[in-house]
């Protein structure tokens, strides 16, 4: 039997995507602009079809006819728009023209009639100047013919070993008759020394100026910026690279970890060296054996990427509290799905027809762990 049905927009290197897979979800095509994403997505899924573009020409149609299912048939449209524009890591800059690419969303929302939406974005939408945007997404949402609720989550409370704050929509179609269902927390918060058990000894892949690491052996776990600040003074006569400069500490979840390979400066919580592409994936989620292209760019990925482990709970909880309460007809049109890997643009450089020719493992496995006890909410934000 064919599991619920997932489209993504902005799938980026999938991390949602492993979400949805482990939760269960059929996979029938992902979009994403950026080519090294999409090359990521690729290596990493050569079973889904990934489609290299910019949504705002994408069309409903086109979906469809790669996925061979009807407008109303798919069970859940998911889509994380660009968020530096809201992000307290960025300018926090109203008009940031990404910010209203939750429109071309909203456009294939109304077009495919999805049983469930489901939408990711930075909590920085919801506070400051940003606000008023925050405001208007949440109506153009209700407008729509779903029941909609918005809520801020931390993706510690949900198996993943890092601080990540994101506001979490999800929108049911009202003829299902039910109302949207988050996850509840999971009864422990994942710790650095949980989420490194087992790794290997590293190599450092990322090479330390002597300055720094003579500064990092000063630098202790919990130190706010204005003591990191004085240590570089001491160190380079600035202060620059203090604020994401931080010792990780064992027993708590990481820190957040940003897209720029320069803007994450997370130091091991004992050795004075940068965290390995490989224990950011631990941080992250992502299984030991995804692909990405190096360390830089598989910093931008992570950083830009929902958490897997974090988008099961969600992917869970949907088809547990909703797919699976509401009366459904059968899923239609799954054998039309196209076998090859990549849709992609002519020119793109992924091989003849768009696909792939080189095989990776598949990633494979879900996340361990029974469902625990409720504990106090991840975030207050609620609509």
């Amino acid at each position: 039997m064919v599991g619920p049905t997932v489209v993504s927009t902005f799938a980026g290197c999938g991390g949602s995507s492993l979400g949805y897979k482990w939760a269960g979800f059929k996979e029938l095509l992902a979009v994403d602009f950026n080519p090294d994403a999409v090359k990521v997505f690729a290596d990493n899924f050569p079973d889904v079809p990934v489609l290299q573009a910019d949504i705002s020409q994408v069309s409903v149609k086109q979906v469809l006819d790669v996925t061979g299912i009807k407008a109303g048939e798919l069970d859940v449209l998911d889509g994380s728009p660009p968020c530096q524009g809201f992000s307290h890591a960025g300018r926090r800059q109203v008009r940031d023209k990404r910010n209203d690419l939750f429109r071309e969303y909203v456009r294939l929302i109304r077009g495919l009639r999805p049983r469930v939406f489901v939408m990711e974005n930075v909590a920085g939408m919801a506070s400051g100047r940003m606000k008023g945007r925050f405001i208007e997404i949440v109506k153009t949402l209700k407008a729509l013919d779903y029941r909609v609720r918005c809520r801020k989550m931390n993706t510690k409370y949900y198996g993943v070993p890092q601080s990540r704050e994101r506001l979490i929509f999800i929108g049911v179609r009202k003829d299902l008759g039910l109302e949207p269902v988050f996850p509840e927390p999971e009864k422990s918060i994942a710790t650095v020394r949980k989420a490194f058990a087992g790794l290997p000894p590293q190599v450092e892949d990322r090479p330390m100026p002597d300055w720094l690491r003579q500064a990092a052996k000063r630098i202790k776990a919990g130190m706010n910026f204005k003591h990191v600040a004085s240590v570089f003074l001491e160190a380079k006569n600035s202060p620059a690279g203090c604020i994401a400069t931080r010792r990780q500490a064992w027993a708590k979840p990481a820190s957040t970890l940003v897209s720029s390979e320069f803007g994450s400066g997370l130091l091991h919580p004992e050795e004075d060296r940068f965290l390995t592409l490989a224990e950011l994936k631990r941080l992250s989620t992502f299984p030991d054996d995804f692909k990405f292209t190096d360390r830089r760019l598989g910093c931008e990925r992570i950083g830009n990427a929902v958490m897997p482990r974090f988008m099961y709970h969600i992917a869970r909880a949907i088809r547990e509290g909703i797919l699976e309460k509401a009366s459904l007809p059968p899923i239609r049109g799954i054998g039309a799905i196209p076998r090859h890997r990549c849709l992609a643009p002519k020119g793109a450089g992924l091989g003849q027809n768009g696909a792939r020719t080189s095989q990776v493992k598949r990633s494979q496995g879900s996340p361990g762990g029974k469902k625990g006890p409720a504990r106090k909410r991840a975030g207050g934000v609620k609509q």
